[in-house]
C-alpha cells in the first residue's frame, strides 16, 4: 500500500539528484506565471491545478524519483501535489523543503523564462558549429529579388505555422528536415533559410542540414517570425 507521508529533501540533497545519472522529475507546481519568473533550471512546469490531467503523460513510470517544489506562497499546493501524486500509485515522491527560496539561500542560481534547457542547447550549437543565420532585413531583401534562388523552410509544427508564419514559407518541421529538405530544394544553388518562433530551433535545423552536408547553402533566421514580425513585416 503506497504510503502518505511525504518525504524532503534539502537544496543540496536536490543537487545532488540533478546531477547524478539517475532518472530524476523535478516538477515546479506553481502556476505557469510564477515558474516563467524564477525556476530551477531543469524543473517542467506542472501545476497543481491541472496535476492529475497531466501527470501521466510527464512521468509515465510509477516509479520515477520524483521532486516536487513551490514557494513560501505555495506551501499548502506543494502538499495537495504530492499527496495527490501518492494516490496516483507513485511511490518515490519528494518535496523540496523551503522551496525554490532555500535552494537559493543554499547558493544555487535560478532562471527566468521557459525551455531552458533546449534554448541553452541552441546557443551552445550556434557558439560551436559557427552556425551561419540571416536577419529578417536581410531575408525579406532577398526574398523581394528575382535573382535570388531561395527557399524558406519553417521548423515548427502545424499549428505553430498556421498562428504565424513567413509569407511563402513552407511548414517543414525539424523532424522531417532530413528527409524532406532536399525534397523541397532539389537544386543545389537554392539558399535554404530555416526559421522557428524564435532563434532555437532555427538554428538546430540548419545546423543539422549543414551537418547532413547538404549541397544548399543552409542560413539560420535570426529571431525567428518574432524578429520578423517586430520588424512589421507581414
Amino acid at each position: 500500500m503506497t504510503s502518505t507521508a511525504l518525504r524532503y529533501l534539502d537544496a543540496h540533497q536536490l543537487k545532488a539528484w540533478i546531477h547524478d545519472a539517475e532518472e530524476l522529475a523535478l516538477l515546479d507546481v506553481r502556476e505557469h506565471g510564477q515558474y516563467g519568473e524564477n525556476h530551477l533550471f531543469f524543473a517542467v512546469p506542472l501545476p497543481y491545478s491541472d496535476l492529475e490531467l497531466n501527470v501521466l503523460r510527464l512521468v509515465p513510470r510509477k516509479t520515477t524519483r520524483i521532486a516536487i517544489y513551490g514557494d513560501g506562497q505555495t506551501h499548502e499546493a506543494v502538499q495537495a501535489a504530492g499527496q495527490a501524486l501518492l494516490r496516483m500509485g507513485y511511490d518515490n515522491v519528494y518535496v523540496l523543503e523551503g522551496g525554490i527560496d532555500a535552494w537559493q539561500k543554499a547558493g544555487y542560481a535560478t532562471f527566468a523564462g521557459v525551455n531552458l534547457p533546449s534554448k541553452t542547447f541552441g546557443e551552445l550549437a550556434e557558439h560551436v558549429y559557427n552556425t551561419p543565420s540571416v536577419s529578417a532585413a536581410k531575408l525579406r531583401d532577398m526574398l523581394n529579388d528575382e535573382r535570388e534562388n531561395i527557399i524558406v523552410l519553417d521548423g515548427r509544427p502545424i499549428p505553430e505555422y498556421r498562428k504565424m508564419s513567413i509569407p511563402g514559407a513552407y511548414c517543414c518541421p525539424n523532424g522531417e528536415l532530413a528527409l524532406r529538405a532536399i525534397e523541397l530544394a532539389p537544386d543545389p544553388e537554392t539558399t535554404i533559410v530555416i526559421n522557428c518562433a524564435g532563434r532555437t530551433r532555427s538554428i538546430i535545423g540548419a545546423q543539422t542540414l549543414i551537418n547532413l552536408n547538404v549541397p544548399n547553402r543552409v542560413l539560420a533566421l535570426e529571431n525567428g517570425t518574432q524578429g520578423w514580425y517586430l520588424q512589421d513585416y507581414p
